[in-house]
């Protein structure tokens, strides 16, 4: 890692980098399907999935029918392959760990909208965007 003027850079073999992302996934349907437990689940599997990835989870949170989270990931992925794989896997996990409440929002197995948002941070500092999704709603156990 290196850092010039606040700006943190990570390095991979011949390249330097800071690419920091910030997503956005929506329930289908909008549903208020998530609960906290379902939410710290969802941090811990969305951690393995960064660092399977090479990347680095900042910060998430979220409420009861989105998640935030901030990241970066190595420029060797694509981000969209990254993004597929991370709400296949999430939906996957959170439905089987998670049954009796998914089921009470969806009688198909579903949890993620098909959409995203991502954005790359850049214009606003980061400490705003992760101030912002600490200040999320999240729902109390």
């Amino acid at each position: 890692m290196v850092t010039m003027t606040q700006q943190q850079l990570d390095a991979l073999y011949h390249c330097v980098y800071a690419l920091h992302y910030h997503l956005v996934l929506v329930t289908k349907y909008r549903r208020k399907a998530l609960d906290a437990a379902m939410l710290r689940d969802f941090e811990a599997h969305a951690r393995e999935r960064v660092d399977a990835w090479g990347g680095r989870l900042i910060e998430v949170n979220g409420e009861p029918d989105h998640v935030h989270l901030l990241f970066t990931l190595p420029p060797k992925h694509a981000l969209a392959d990254f993004v597929n794989a991370l709400k296949t896997g999430t939906s996957r996990r959170l439905r089987n760990d998670h049954r009796e409440r998914v089921n009470r929002f969806y009688s198909k197995p579903v949890l993620w909208s098909r959409s995203y948002c991502v954005i790359s941070c850049g214009g606003a500092p980061l400490s705003v965007i992760k101030q912002y999704i600490e200040s999320q709603d999240r729902p109390d156990d």
